[in-house]
């Protein structure tokens, strides 16, 4: 029996399917990879840019890598694997067709690009939008006072405009005052971007676990390497209670010791055939 037919049979049981999505489910549509061929790490030191320490050294350092990141992601558009899970979280016919007991499917997704939420219709329940347990790159959060919210422009302030070529271009990075950065519109503060850096704690854990993968029966793990924590822990923890894990990377990864089902090739193009929903979510 071959992998694809063994993956169809679990879906044709499985109650409640989640989806846990790292960096490759965005690669196809130009987001840059972290770990992998040509990945950001290898070339930035992320220690160096992705924690709080390193923001209150260098917050303009830091500040023109995530512009770069918001530049790069508000010009992306959602490929097929997003339209793929799209088109289960939002359409109960749509899942019922490809898993007819399920009742429940979450993606629960460490990017922050929010590809995923562009790729569903509007005004969708909140239980059928995504769980980004990372944050976004396009929220920001104030350093001082307790204001969240999101902004979506680009630049997201007159001084970070142009600053991409410092990543895109390989250029050297501008100095730029702290008072030209992003301010909070609520107490004029300096603004972080509104993100899980490393260090810190991620907010919606305990709800994931007890909400999430406590009742998870199929878990299906696309484009992500399977080593940054809590989410490198999630395949072993549904495995624990009887759950099957299906695996979809471009590479063999760390995460494949936990796979029932390996699927590797470009997640654009796997994921929408194992879920047989390819028809329907091309262009």
């Amino acid at each position: 029996m071959s992998v694809l037919t063994e993956f169809k049979a679990a879906l044709a049981k499985a109650k409640h399917i989640v989806v846990l999505a790292g960096a490759g489910l965005s690669a196809a549509s130009g987001i840059p990879t972290f770990r992998g061929a040509g990945g950001l790490w290898r070339k930035y030191d992320a220690m160096s840019l992705a924690t709080s320490e390193a923001f209150e050294e260098n917050p303009s350092l830091v500040w023109q890598f995530y512009h770069y990141r918001r530049h790069v992601a508000a010009r992306a558009h959602p490929n097929a694997a997003h339209k793929a899970i799209a088109l289960l979280s939002a359409s109960p016919s749509d899942l019922h067709a490809v898993a007819p007991f399920a009742q429940s499917f979450i993606l629960v997704t460490q990017n922050v690009d929010g590809l995923s939420g562009r790729a569903l219709p509007p005004n969708l329940p909140k239980e059928s939008q995504p769980v980004e347990m990372h944050g976004s790159v396009f929220r920001v959060k104030c350093t001082k006072c307790v204001y969240v919210g999101y902004n979506y422009d680009d630049p997201i302030c007159p001084a970070l405009g142009g600053t991409e070529a410092v990543f895109d271009e390989d250029k050297p990075g501008l100095k730029i005052e702290v008072e030209d950065l992003p301010k909070c519109p609520e107490c004029g503060a300096l603004s972080r971007p509104g993100v899980v850096w490393f260090g810190e704690t991620v907010d919606l854990l305990d709800s994931i676990y007890e909400n999430v993968l406590k009742k998870c029966d199929l878990l299906l793990v696309i484009g992500t390497s399977s080593t940054v924590y809590p989410a490198s822990g999630f395949a072993e923890e549904v495995q624990e209670h009887g759950a099957e894990v299906a695996v979809f990377n471009l590479e063999r990864t760390k995460g494949d010791e936990y796979a029932d089902f390996l699927f590797i090739g470009p997640c654009e193009d796997t994921l929408p055939k194992a879920l047989g929903v390819e028809d329907k979510v091309k262009g």
